[in-house]
C-alpha cells in the first residue's frame, strides 16, 4: 500500500513523469492535473494526502488553485508544496499567506523535496 497519495500539478508532462518517478521510488502514489481547472477537479476526485503545485499553470494561477480549494471544506486542509519556476526571492512572502507548507525553485533537490513531503504529512 502507497505511503501517501500526492497530486502533481504542473503544465509540463516531463516534470510530472519525472517527479512522479522518484516519489514512487520512496514509496508513494503519484496523481497527476496538468492545468488549475484539472487540479481542483483531481484534487475532488482523488482527495490527495499532499499536493505538488505549480504556479504558473494554464486555465488558473496556482495561487487560483489555492483559493479554491480552500473555499471548499473537503480540500481545506491538504497541504500544499508550491514548485515553480518563478523567483521565489520576490513572492515568498506572498506565497506564504497563501498557507502553502514549503516552496521550491526549478529546478530543485529531489531529497529535499521528498523531505519537504515526508514533514508536510507528519
Amino acid at each position: 500500500m502507497p505511503e501517501a497519495k500526492i497530486l502533481i500539478v504542473d503544465d509540463d508532462q516531463d516534470i510530472r513523469r519525472l517527479v512522479a518517478h522518484r516519489l514512487k521510488a520512496e514509496g508513494f502514489e503519484a496523481v497527476f492535473a496538468g492545468d488549475a481547472i484539472a487540479a481542483v477537479n483531481a484534487a475532488r476526485k482523488e482527495e490527495p494526502d499532499l499536493i505538488l503545485l505549480d504556479l504558473g499553470l494554464p486555465a488558473g494561477d496556482g495561487r487560483v488553485v489555492i483559493e479554491r480549494m480552500k473555499a471548499m471544506p473537503a480540500l481545506e486542509g491538504i497541504p500544499v508544496i508550491i514548485i515553480t519556476a518563478r523567483d521565489l526571492s520576490l513572492e515568498r512572502e506572498s506565497l506564504e499567506q497563501t498557507g502553502a507548507v514549503a516552496m521550491f525553485q526549478k529546478p530543485f533537490d529531489h531529497d529535499e523535496l521528498v523531505a519537504a513531503i515526508r514533514s508536510a504529512l507528519g
